[in-house]
């Protein structure tokens, strides 16, 4: 009688959970079936009735950005115009002329900023520093690099002709050039660094990557690379299946590397290795930093969580969510986030959960006081929520104020393309210095331009001196403020001559790139780069690389 009392009591409550489930999800149901009536009917109405006549492509298209905004980040419609972007996110090729571009605020038009190697571009002979005045006689001159870019891109084969303006010339310059399907350099540089350490930089991870490193690294290996370095600093992901067959690269075939969980069913799915790696045995070093997100961070995390690689940076985006791609009706389509993925630890790095929202809709990152702890196939611990975090920290590079005005200002790009009209050659990459001479010939070259910046510090005080007036503190700080004000008073010399070195690096790289283009500047930074100097450190020290892959002793 009593087993019977219960077995009612179990039938009763389970459907009660069956009724209540169901009528939640009718209630979604209708919820979100009367909301799009109303935007049918509110669209329907605004075009019958307002004052002028609406872009139906324009307001809609506004409205479903604005709604995906309160998504996440990476969740985007892309109509059929815009739908070429996604394609060259997800396959790292389009149809063009090869060459970064960048619109120059002082000339007033777009410039060649820099073309890649055996690219159209650079095949037809144009050059960094060339002025873009027209595109098929169409003129471009205060027309945006976006609508630029749009108009170099098109179907491969066809031809461009091309008129710029090119410094040290005084007549325009006409070429032309014949767009090509134009595949994004995802591995810019490789090679053998001392010591027999083999480095790789990966800069995304489009359709393909993996074949690619794969090739690189039985390259160096052959040379006689004994350990390596992969280096994912600023690199922002791509795709999932590239990732896992990189992370094969390195470790046995069986092995689970990601899981994905999302809503639906057909969204949780294992990714595990399914080919024989290369090498399971080398000492090996990621380079990661604050740039480094999705499916780098798969690579980085998934070898840390096998203790397979020491990772040393700063720490990473944090970027744990998964998109798919969705076709919809008139050749547009959907990316949209499907669900997060768990590398082989169990912890998901997802920084910031777009789920909750502040009031105002500010979203944050996931406080470290809020992070659960994980474990390596060693034993060693690790955490979820906040990326990846280094087993080695070092300091990023941080660009201050003046860097960055230097750079935006196009300061020194433009003084680069001078200096090269003046000098027909210089030495190779790996020996080459800017002279104290010439970084006087740049700062006079500065003060003849009128370059000027404000403190971000100073704009501050200014601000704060708004405050203690508005407050009454004007009179009782007036000294302490005008002892900040002499500190904080805007000296270029002064400014120019304490960040010296790191003025002059920039200046270095931007002239290197026209002589030896990009892998000759990373050939340069590689000469005074700060991880790469500490990996180096530690594979010397093979004791301490293997103490920091084991799990501390309690």
């Amino acid at each position: 009688m009593k087993k019977n009392k219960i077995a009612l009591i179990l039938s009763i409550a389970t459907i009660a959970v069956l009724f209540f489930s169901a009528f939640k999800r009718d209630n979604h149901n209708f919820e979100l079936s009367k909301q799009l009536s109303i935007f049918n009917n509110l669209v329907k109405e605004i075009d019958l009735f307002y004052v002028d006549t609406i872009a139906p492509e324009n307001i809609i298209k506004t409205g479903i950005d604005a709604m995906l905004a309160k998504l996440d980040p990476y969740t985007a419609y892309y109509t059929e115009e815009g739908s070429e972007e996604l394609k060259m996110m997800i396959t790292g090729k389009y149809a063009g002329i090869g060459s970064l571009i960048r619109f120059h605020d002082k000339k007033n038009t777009t410039v060649i900023a820099e073309p890649y190697d055996n690219m159209p571009a650079a095949k037809a002979g144009l050059q960094i520093g060339d002025l873009i005045q027209s595109i098929n006689g169409i003129k471009v001159t205060g027309m945006s690099s976006d609508s630029v870019s749009n108009m170099l891109r098109g179907e491969a084969g066809t031809k461009l002709t091309i008129e710029v303006e090119r410094p040290g010339t005084k007549e325009p310059i006409t070429i032309k050039v014949e767009r090509e399907n134009i595949t994004l350099p995802v591995i810019p540089y490789y090679g053998i660094l001392k010591d027999s350490v083999g480095y790789l930089q990966l800069e995304s991870f489009p359709e393909g990557c993996a074949k690619e490193m794969r090739r690189a690294l039985i390259d160096m290996k052959n040379k006689g690379a004994s350990s390596y370095i992969i280096d994912l600093r600023s690199n922002g992901g791509g795709s999932l299946a590239e990732a896992i067959d990189i992370v094969n690269l390195f470790v046995p075939k069986g092995l689970s590397i990601v899981e994905t969980k999302g809503k639906i069913k057909r969204s949780n799915e294992t990714y595990k290795t399914t080919r024989e790696p290369i090498d399971t045995v080398s000492p090996l070093i990621v380079l990661v930093d604050g740039q480094t997100a999705s499916a780098a961070e798969i690579v980085s995390g998934s070898l840390q969580d096998l203790d397979r690689a020491v990772i040393i940076g700063s720490r990473t985006y944090g970027k744990g969510l998964v998109q798919v791609t969705r076709e919809l009706p008139y050749n547009g389509y959907l990316k949209v986030t499907t669900s997060k993925y768990y590398i082989p630890s169990g912890r998901c790095i997802q920084a910031i959960d777009y789920s909750h929202r502040s009031a105002n809709g500010e979203v944050s990152r996931t406080p470290d006081s809020l992070t659960n702890i994980f474990h390596t196939a060693a034993g060693r611990e690790v955490r979820d929520g906040g990326g990846i975090s280094p087993d080695i920290k070092t300091k990023g590079e941080k660009l201050t104020t003046l860097l960055y005005h230097l750079v935006q200002d196009m300061a020194i790009f433009d003084y680069a393309t001078d200096y090269k009209l003046e000098h027909p050659s210089i030495a190779s990459a790996e020996t080459f210095n800017l002279s104290d001479e010439d970084y006087e010939t740049f700062k006079n070259y500065l003060k003849s331009t009128g370059f000027s910046y404000d403190k971000e510090s100073y704009k501050t005080l200014k601000q704060l001196k708004k405050m203690l007036e508005l407050e009454g503190y004007t009179e009782a700080t007036k000294e302490e403020v005008k002892k900040m004000e002499s500190i904080l008073q805007h000296n270029l010399d002064h400014d120019l001559d304490f960040f010296a070195k790191d003025v002059k690096r920039l200046i270095a790289d931007e002239i290197i790139k026209r002589y030896y283009s990009q892998q000759g500047s990373i050939v340069y930074a590689l000469r005074d780069d700060a991880d790469i100097a500490e990996s180096l450190k530690l594979f010397k020290d093979s004791k301490k690389y293997k103490e920091i892959l084991q799990p501390t002793k309690k």
